[in-house]
Parts: C-alpha cells; structure tokens; sequence
C-alpha cells in the first residue's frame, strides 16, 4: 500500500459539495480540486471550503498532472462521457449514478477500465446505507436464513429538480433498488420483465418519450432460485419519498418501514402470531471507518441549514453512506484493488433499469443482460 495521499479532484458541486469535508478529513486524501461550470458557485464553494485549485473547465482539469482520482457529480446524461474523458487522461473514477444511459456506453466503460487498468466504482449509496449495512451483517452472520424473496421500491416526486429529470424515464435511474436486492447475495441479474402502469402528463411525454407513471420489474438472479421486484416512479403519482429494500428470509425477513422516520420491521419465524413483528432501530456503522470520519454518518455536511441538497432534503441522508463511499474509492485506489460496485458490477446494476424501460415498452417482454455484465 502507498503511503502518498491520493490528490481528488469533484466534478460538480450541488451533490458534489457534500463531499468535500470527507475528503478533507479522510486521512489518505488530499483534497486537490474543485470543477464547476459556473464561476459564481466555483469561488463561493472553494471559499467556504478554503480550496485554492478551482476549474470551470473540465478538460483543464484533467490536463492537471497532479489530479490522480476525480470524483463525478454531474447531471445523468453525462456521466458516461465524463467518466470516459476521465479514464482515457489517466484518472481513477468514482461517479455518483447511474454509469450510463446506453448499454454501449457501460460497455464502453468497462472497456476503458480493462484497458487502462484505473479504477471505476459507481457511488450507489444504498449498499452502503446503514440499513443495507444492517442487513447485510444479519444475512452473512446467518440469522435471516434462507433468503427466499427481496423486493425494493423508489417512489419520489421530481417535481421541482433540474428540468433534465423531465426527460427521464423511470426505470433509466433505478441502481437505488436494483443494488441492494443483487447486493445481499452477491448476485447478478441475468435477465428481467418489466411492465408501465398509469399515464404521466402529455408534456412531460413529449419529453421523455415514454408514457408510464410506475414501471414495476422482476429480475431473475443468475445461478440462483431467487428472483426480486422493484417498482420507480418519478411524476404524477401521489406517494411520500420511499428509497426501500425488503428482504424475506426462512428465518428472519427485514421489512422497510412504509413512512420515512419510523423504525423497520423484522419478522420472526415459528413466534405466536402476535409476536412475529418487532420494529427495530438500525444501528450506525460509522466503525467501520477511519476514526476522522465518522461523524459524516450522521447528517449532511455541507450549507446543511439554508441549502440543503434535495437528496438530503427527500432522502434522509442517503442512510449515512457517504463517507463509506469516499472511504471505499480511496482505499481500492492505495489498496490496488477493484472497489464496490466495479465496473462490471456497476453495469449490471445499470443495464436492469435500460433494459426494464425497453421491456416495459414492449409489454413485459424478457430482456437477458449482456454477457459484458456477467462475470
């Protein structure tokens, strides 16, 4: 392992800024550089930050000798290409989700990963949540069983997000739910079903040129007896923001609570009717981490008062996943190792939501996973 402190550059400060004090604090990280478009929020966000390298151009950046590893939080439908210019100047990669929005692009991307033998990690945040963390820990140590079923939803309105959203569908963004039902059992998904449900407004069809209020999936898990629903929804349909995962085992099953707040639910086999359930209050996994960074478990970091990003705002945090994250892409990088998810990994996760979209525009119609996901 080198004892150089890796040199991270982020790429965009909305979500991106979230970071910041993560990598300033993480004892292997020098945090290099700042990237934004626009100057105004470059300097007010380097300010706050006491951060001397700012960029409003990103290939400038990457021209940047000094820049080893780049953190991307860029809008979706640039995400691949970013990560791509990334890769090709000799930059390790962590990009929040999802990869891309083709298939070619993931393939693309894993491509240029094989051959310049950098680092790629998708920074899904649910694997790294504390209550995926928590459930993780009951499955490995035994305690739910046999896992039998795993189901995962993502209601959320994005009313009021930057107009790219408008042009989604919604199975296009869905590593948030695919992730943790593949995630538990090291799987992978070999192939799906997926059908629209409802009608969104004919302004916002125009625009994303797909019809369907609710587009619900199945996977079916390679090498496995396992399969696993998941739904998303992005507009016109009433329901609070639920970023969920529910695991049923032969033992024990984990259920998500159905309003944000409240404690989950876990059921307990072969207990009198009345006592099966029991709401249980996660722990935090802030241990696993360096010492430096434990408190970024607990709540947002950056202008958390008067600015809070909107994905803390509906999303509760992202169940303290940040800093495992962060911790996670740098230490691949000084362990020489792939993190979690790599790329491989990142473009299975990704090609279920593309793939389901394009199921669920031809009625449900089974739709295998490329073999480049497949390991």
């Amino acid at each position: 392992m080198s004892d150089k402190q890796v040199n991270i550059a982020i790429i965009g400060l909305g979500f991106g800024a979230e970071f910041i004090p993560i990598f300033q604090k993480h004892p292997d990280v020098n945090m290099y550089a700042i990237c934004q478009r626009t100057e105004s929020k470059l300097n007010e966000v380097g300010d706050a930050f006491d951060i001397d390298q700012r960029y409003t151009s990103y290939e400038e950046l990457l021209a940047d000798p000094k820049v080893d590893a780049v953190h991307i939080n860029t809008p979706i439908q640039l995400h691949a290409k970013h990560s791509l210019m990334a890769l090709r100047a000799g930059k390790h990669v962590s990009c929040t989700v999802p990869m891309a929005t083709t298939i070619e692009e993931c393939e693309e991307i894993i491509d240029t990963v094989e051959e310049t033998g950098l680092k790629y990690m998708m920074a899904e945040t649910v694997v790294y949540s504390r209550e995926y963390l928590f459930v993780k820990e009951l499955y490995e140590k035994g305690e739910l069983g046999k896992i039998q079923y795993l189901q995962a939803s993502h209601p959320q309105d994005m009313e009021g997000w930057p107009e790219y959203w408008e042009y989604m569908k919604p199975m296009h963004y869905a590593t948030h739910v695919v992730s943790p039902v593949l995630g538990l059992t090291n799987a992978q998904a070999e192939y799906v079903s997926c059908f629209g449900s409802g009608k969104i407004s004919d302004d916002l069809i125009e625009k994303s040129d797909s019809p369907f209020a609710v587009e619900t999936c199945h996977i079916k898990l390679k090498d496995s007896d396992l399969s696993a629903h998941i739904y998303r929804s992005l507009f016109d349909t009433a329901r609070q923001y639920r970023e969920s995962f529910d695991a049923y085992g032969s033992k024990k099953s984990f259920e998500w609570p159905l309003i944000e707040g409240e404690d989950p639910v876990i059921h307990t086999a072969k207990k009198p009717e009345p006592e099966i359930p029991e709401r249980v209050e996660v722990p935090d996994y802030g241990h696993r981490l360096p010492e430096e960074i434990q408190e970024f478990t607990q709540e947002g970091v950056y202008d958390a008062d008067e600015h809070a990003h909107l994905s803390f705002i509906q999303g509760g945090g992202h169940g303290g996943s940040h800093p495992h994250l962060a911790h996670e892409f740098i230490a691949a990088i000084k362990e020489d190792r792939d993190p979690y998810p790599n790329a491989v990994q990142a473009a299975n996760w990704t090609c279920v939501g593309l793939l389901a979209h394009e199921s669920a525009m031809e009625g449900g119609a089974i739709k295998h996973l490329p073999e480049f996901t497949l390991t």
